[in-house]
């Protein structure tokens, strides 16, 4: 049986390997082996990490709901509550920027809000 070199398609791999280990920590980045696992594991982080994103931001905008919520004499879960019974479709994104930005359309909406609950 003949000697089957590596040729060219062996060092394209590496190549590859090493071009997106470019910026790890020390031997990451210069050794095969040592960056061939860390590519793996970063990879596996991004993807993780995509779907957690919306996860952490989800939880940001609850905080700030409730927060602004809070000042104006409400829970979170009140606060949405009585928006759905007042029949006022506006996401969690869209409401923690108005808690943030602009505090008066909050009021008006968290007064929205309770008018509902007490009805």
């Amino acid at each position: 049986m003949p000697r089957v070199k590596g040729g060219y398609v062996a060092r394209r791999r590496r190549k590859k390997v090493l071009k997106l280990a470019k910026g790890y920590y020390g031997s990451k980045h210069t050794l095969f082996k040592s960056a061939q696992g860390q590519v793996m594991k970063s990879l596996l982080y991004a993807y993780r990490d995509r779907r957690n994103k919306k996860r952490d931001f989800r939880k940001l905008w609850i905080t700030r709901i409730n927060a602004a919520a809070r000042m104006n004499g409400l829970s979170y879960s009140r606060f949405m509550h009585g928006l759905k019974l007042a029949d006022i479709n506006v996401n969690r994104k869209m409401l923690a920027e108005l808690a943030v930005t602009d505090e008066q359309s909050f009021a008006q909406l968290a007064d929205k809000a309770k008018a509902s609950l007490n009805a």
